[in-house]
């Protein structure tokens, strides 16, 4: 199969949304087929407002055509609602290309934390941009059932995965030099410091111990300024982070609105346990088939849920990291794609 993937997140950012992306390329690439993605590197950009490090196509629409009408595909898929997501959803439809999308982030929770835009009309917008879709991809059953309330249509249920080779397992929590002076126990956020990650509930929580954030965004330098004790690492490369994952003795998810939370698998498949709120994406992540709660604690105190994950053990985090995939998110990609190509492959 060939595949026209169009995003507006990719490499240099540094998220969830592209981390998802590249495994998801790379693992297709394993199984024979051909994927051209199309990015903002590609076109003119100019920064996302309040979001350094994000950049966004302007006016790509023309640009788009040309590159759509230059390429041999038999499927495309729409992975992000930004300049270029719209650009190409609007060709497919005068195409009449079929196409699928998904919903990886969700934004009417960040424009109405950042912006003060009402919900309903933020699920509006999202909404009308997925309806031509012949299928919404999204990664738990909690947002499969948010969304069915909100009035979107063709949902499929697609989980992600971790790299697990890349994220190797620490037996014991390991000692890396940016870590080594501080006071155990270590207690560590990974992602955006922005709006939607709720990161303040983590910096302002008691805890005994030291508090680390690795990632960067646009509430970063008030936050740095009001919790002086905390240790900002910034951005780390990917092998640079997972040292760091192995030497904290639990990661704390403050996110009330995520997905899924990638950083949670990573953690966890480095060895150390997961504290969060008992909410969709953590759920997802932490419970299996069972009922049971793995890898870590879910518990509505966070400073609770970070107190009893310390005595979850190492070992248990990492199997239930093995329960994720890329190999299998990525099949299960293919099958939803392969039934509405826009050509036979």
């Amino acid at each position: 199969m060939k595949l026209l993937l169009i995003t507006d997140a990719w490499m240099p950012q540094v998220n969830g949304v592209v981390t998802t992306l590249v495994e998801l390329v790379r693992e297709l690439s394993k199984l024979g087929h051909q994927v051209t993605v199309i990015h903002p590197g590609l076109f003119k950009t100019r920064p996302c407002p309040g979001y350094a490090g994000i950049d966004l196509a302007v006016r790509p629409r023309q640009q788009m055509a040309a590159m759509m009408a230059s390429e041999k595909f038999d499927a495309v898929h729409i992975a992000t609602e930004g300049p270029l997501g719209w650009a190409a959803r609007g060709l497919c439809q005068q195409k009449k290309w079929p196409f699928t999308t998904a919903f990886h982030t969700r934004f009417p929770e960040v424009l109405k934390a950042a912006a003060g835009i009402p919900l309903w009309m933020g699920y509006a917008l999202f909404r009308h941009f997925h309806k031509p879709s012949s299928g919404v991809m999204v990664p738990t059953q909690g947002v499969l059932n948010l969304l069915t309330q909100r009035g979107f249509q063709n949902l499929k249920l697609w989980t992600h995965g971790v790299d697990t080779e890349l994220f190797e397992y620490a037996q014991e929590c390991q000692l890396d030099d940016q870590l080594a002076h501080l006071k155990r126990p270590i207690s560590m956020f990974v992602g955006r410091v922005s709006y939607e990650k709720n990161i303040e509930t983590y910096l302002a929580m008691p805890f005994e111990g030291s508090k680390v954030v690795c990632g960067v965004g646009p509430l970063e330098a008030d936050l740095k300024a009001k919790y002086p004790d905390v240790t900002w690492l910034g951005l780390l490369p990917r092998k640079e982070l997972a040292r760091v994952y192995a030497s904290a003795d639990v990661f704390v998810f403050p996110s009330r609105n995520e997905t899924f939370g990638l950083v949670m698998l990573e953690a966890m498949a480095c060895g150390t346990p997961v504290a969060a709120f008992p909410v969709d994406g953590p759920f997802e992540v932490l419970t299996a088939s069972s009922g049971d709660v793995l890898g870590g604690v879910l518990h509505p105190d966070l400073a609770e849920a970070t107190r009893q994950a310390l005595q979850v053990p190492r070992q248990a985090a990492r199997d239930r990291a093995y329960d994720f995939s890329w190999a299998r998110a990525s099949q299960l990609f293919v099958s939803y794609v392969r039934q509405i190509t826009v050509r036979e492959a």
